[in-house]
C-alpha cells in the first residue's frame, strides 16, 4: 500500500522534485497527494503542475491568524487522504494545529547537521564560523525550531572558501537523503496511521 504524501514548499522545488520522482520511480513507497505552498508565483507550484500535483496555495495574510490557515491545510490535507507530510523548503514555523493533527508525522529536511546551526540560514551560519564538515539533517517536526527527532544525517568534508560550491553540495546530499530517509520512515509506520 502506497503512502499518500504532501509536501509544503516556499521556494524552487528542488527537493519537491526529488521526492515526487523518487516516488514515481518506486524508490518511494508513496504518492504525492497535494503540494502546498505558501508563495503565489513560486517555482514549485509549476513543478507540481508538471507532475500532475495538485497544488494549494494560499497567502498567510488572508487569513486572521497562523490556526485558520492551518485548518484550512489541515482540511485539504484530509481531503486529500494525505497520511504524511514532508517540509522542503517550507519557510512557515509549523504551528500547534497542524502539529495537533500531524504530529510524529511531519518531517522536514534542514540543511546542517542538527543540533548545530538551527534556523533560517544554516548555510551561512556553518560557513561563517568555519566548518569543515557540512552535511544535510532530516527530522521530525515537533513545537520548537529544528529540534525534532532525528530520522537521519549525511555529511561531507569541506576545506574550500566557496559558499556557492557548500550550497550546491548540500543540495546533492538532499536530493539524495531526503528520499531514502523518508522510505525508511515509511517502512517503519503502523499500517494503520
Amino acid at each position: 500500500m502506497k503512502r499518500k504524501i504532501a509536501i509544503f514548499a516556499s521556494g524552487s522545488g528542488t527537493n519537491f522534485e526529488a521526492l515526487v520522482r523518487a516516488c514515481e520511480r518506486g524508490d518511494v513507497n508513496g504518492e504525492v497527494v497535494l503540494m502546498v505552498c505558501d508563495k503565489a508565483g513560486a517555482k514549485v507550484i509549476e513543478r507540481a503542475q508538471n507532475h500532475g500535483v495538485p497544488t494549494f496555495v494560499f497567502c498567510a495574510k488572508d487569513y486572521p491568524d497562523k490556526a485558520s490557515f492551518e485548518r484550512e491545510i489541515c482540511g485539504r490535507l484530509e481531503s486529500a487522504g494525505a497520511e504524511l507530510v514532508c517540509l522542503a523548503g517550507y519557510m512557515r514555523i509549523v504551528g500547534e494545529t497542524l502539529l495537533g493533527r500531524y504530529g510524529g508525522r511531519i518531517l522536514n529536511i534542514h540543511p546542517a547537521l542538527l543540533p548545530s546551526f538551527k534556523g533560517a540560514h544554516a548555510i551561512d551560519d556553518a560557513f561563517a564560523f568555519g566548518v569543515k564538515v557540512f552535511g544535510v539533517t532530516v527530522h521530525l517536526i515537533d513545537n520548537t525550531i529544528d529540534g525534532g527527532t532525528i530520522v537521519a544525517q549525511s555529511a561531507f568534508e569541506y576545506y574550500g572558501n566557496d559558499r556557492d560550491e557548500v550550497e550546491r553540495r548540500i543540495h546533492e546530499v538532499e536530493h539524495k537523503l531526503y528520499p531514502w530517509a523518508l522510505e525508511e520512515f515509511i517502512k517503519g509506520l503502523p499500517e494503520n496511521v
